[in-house]
């Protein structure tokens, strides 16, 4: 009896020490990774209270003396703030396209059983292996034509078609995951479909609407080429395009670069501080939902 539970209190204190290595391997492969994604971050914001020569002597020291003006320069600039508002605008407006058109889309092929629906589905994932710079020169031809050049709508329509394929898969699978029980009692309460999807199904695919509300902003955020090859006037440039001017401008004085980078990247890091919470909920919701 005693040789048994030496056993068995041998086998949990193993169990216990291979949790605890394992623990331990988890927050050092975390720490590492924390530490490649915050180090380069930290060396930018640094570099841009020195001076370029002190850069140059001092790259990796903290400053000697921290000049604030290569921030409050551009801070107090206006087109810095013109850029910050064309990519907001930009960002908002594809963003309530791509969700709305996705939304019903997908309630359409979860929903509703109609010839060709699966075709049709297939129709739609094909766009995520589209590449775009393969309809870079048809877009601008077909945007010239409806003169949509150096139009906020030029950026915004075809970045909510670009993004609708990957929107409806993931809307699809959430909506697909609602009992069928809630639409049927809905239906004998004199609800019809489109009420159901707007009273019923929205309010239950929170979660879901919030994580590609999220994707979708910051995809459009981070969109460089469509912006390029669509705005010529720079009253419309987004932030994207202005870093790279802003660069070529500035291309001598490396602190004052380092400076523009960080406070660009600043507006996407407030919102990815406030939206991760809500996009990490909706993925968990829509792996564990039913």
């Amino acid at each position: 009896m005693t040789t048994h539970q030496e056993t068995v209190e041998g086998t949990a204190a193993r169990r216990k020490t291979r949790a605890r290595g394992k623990s331990w391997s988890l927050h050092l492969v975390l720490t590492v990774v924390g530490a490649v994604m915050a180090v380069p971050l930290l060396y930018a914001t640094l570099s841009g209270f020195k001076s370029t020569d002190e850069l140059s002597r001092n790259p990796v020291g903290l400053p000697e003396s921290w000049i604030t003006s290569n921030y409050t320069q551009i801070l107090g600039s206006g087109d810095f703030w013109r850029l910050i508002g064309n990519s907001t605008l930009i960002a908002i407006g594809s963003t309530v396209l791509i969700v709305a058109v996705s939304a019903l889309s997908a309630f359409s092929f979860a929903r509703f059983a109609f010839r060709g629906r699966e075709a049709l589905f297939t129709l739609f994932t094909m766009g995520l292996m589209f590449p775009f710079a393969v309809a870079a020169l048809p877009l601008f031809l077909l945007l010239r034509s409806l003169g949509l050049l150096d139009n906020p709508l030029g950026v915004i329509l075809p970045q909510a078609a670009f993004g609708l394929p990957m929107t409806i898969i993931i809307l699809r699978g959430f909506f697909r995951q609602i009992p069928g029980e809630l639409e049927e009692a809905a239906t004998l309460d004199g609800c019809s479909s489109f009420g159901f999807f707007w009273r019923v199904l929205l309010p239950m695919a929170r979660p879901a609407l919030g994580t590609v509300s999220v994707l979708a902003v910051v995809t459009s955020w981070n969109n460089f080429f469509l912006p390029l090859l669509v705005f010529t006037d720079a009253q419309w440039w987004t932030l994207p395009i202005g870093v790279q001017q802003f660069q070529g401008q500035y291309s001598a004085d490396y602190a004052k670069v380092f400076a523009y980078l960080v406070l660009a990247m600043v507006p996407a890091l407030a919102f990815y501080s406030v939206a991760e919470r809500q996009l990490v909920g909706g993925l968990t919701a829509g792996a564990t939902k039913g």
